[in-house]
């Protein structure tokens, strides 16, 4: 599939529950939050079905997302599943870490093992800090012990690739920087600093919570020396890579959605959210109701096919983050 800016799209983030065991401030700002009845999830028969069409018109690369992934019930049935799908060719998950050493089905194997004999090639994990309070303050659960143990056991299960993500929060990131970049190094992981974008809410755009992708890495070098770009090392997403020599040539992402102006030239994703909801941008009001299409009596695959072409012919250009975007959905509706 191609859309009208010639993004070839192959990439399919899909969120599978709204549901998470944490509290996030810049993904679910209040504590109470109106879950989704059940009749209003897609069922994973649904989603498989989804993917399978998606992949018959180009989609090669899924992440699991959702909330948490990892809490949706028979979890691991469904990866199982997925594995199967002619086409797809690279399985990831987004996880906060939390139950990555969990051992859901006994005898002794982690979750990370099982996602990993499931065909899960990469994990994300998210980790804003290596300071405990802050880690706390900021998900609203002392949680921090067990994305240590997740981390662990990710990296004995034996994932392909382990990135590392930590979003930029101004007056509790900036001395997290660098010991980020030295824990990301000894254990071989991939980090990457995001900006906080208007997703949730507005007010993580204030002065005084906005930290910049330039000038987090800026105070790296400040104590890492000069960074290297990496224009030729490439993941899935936006992440502009950068080396840092002093550290044996360590690799820092940085993805700046605010402050990078080329940050949607490469996009190759769709969102389909736990609701059914196709979502051509993350950062658009944009999203078509596939959950509908897909509980129509009798619908073919075709039918199913000739609606992902239509939300692709309406991908727009770019984001609309830089534009007063004001969000009419929490995060943890859309999918990480």
């Amino acid at each position: 599939m191609e859309d009208a800016y010639g993004h070839q799209i192959a990439y399919l983030r899909v969120s599978i529950t709204d549901r998470c065991n944490e509290r996030c401030h810049y993904c679910m700002p209040d504590e109470v939050q109106e879950w989704l009845p059940r009749e209003g999830i897609l069922s994973y028969e649904e989603i498989l079905r989804v993917i399978r069409v998606g992949a018959g018109l180009g989609i090669r690369k899924v992440r699991i997302t959702g909330g948490e992934p990892l809490t949706r019930r028979d979890v691991l049935t469904f990866f199982r599943e997925l594995q199967s799908i002619e086409g797809i060719e690279d399985i990831g998950v987004s996880t906060n870490g939390t139950l990555l050493a969990s051992e859901p089905e006994g005898e002794g194997i982690s979750m990370a093992q099982h996602l990993v004999d499931a065909g899960v090639r990469t994990a994300n994990i998210s980790l804003d800090t290596l300071d405990r309070e802050i880690y706390h303050r900021t998900t609203g659960r002392d949680y921090f012990d067990r994305v240590l143990r997740g981390i662990e056991a990710s990296r004995a299960a034996g994932f392909e690739k382990i990135k590392l993500n930590t979003v930029l929060m101004k007056e509790s990131s900036e001395d997290q920087l660098v010991p980020m970049v030295r824990f990301a190094k000894e254990r071989d992981l991939l980090l990457r600093f995001i900006e906080l974008m208007p997703v949730s809410t507005q007010d993580v755009l204030h002065e005084d919570r906005f930290l910049a992708a330039n000038t987090a890495r800026r105070i790296l070098e400040e104590s890492l020396g000069p960074a290297k770009p990496r224009p030729d090392f490439k993941t899935n997403g936006p992440a502009s890579y950068y080396e840092f020599p002093s550290m044996d040539g360590q690799l820092v992402g940085f993805i700046g959605a605010m402050t990078n102006l080329h940050f949607c030239e490469t996009c190759n994703k769709l969102r389909l959210t736990c609701d059914g909801k196709l979502r051509p941008c993350l950062g658009s009001y944009l999203e078509f109701d596939l959950k509908e299409v897909l509980r129509r009596p009798g619908v073919s695959d075709a039918e199913i096919a000739h609606f992902f072409k239509h939300v692709v012919d309406r991908k727009p250009k770019e984001h609309d983050f830089r534009n007063d975007y004001a969000p009419n959905r929490k995060m943890i509706a859309i999918g990480g």
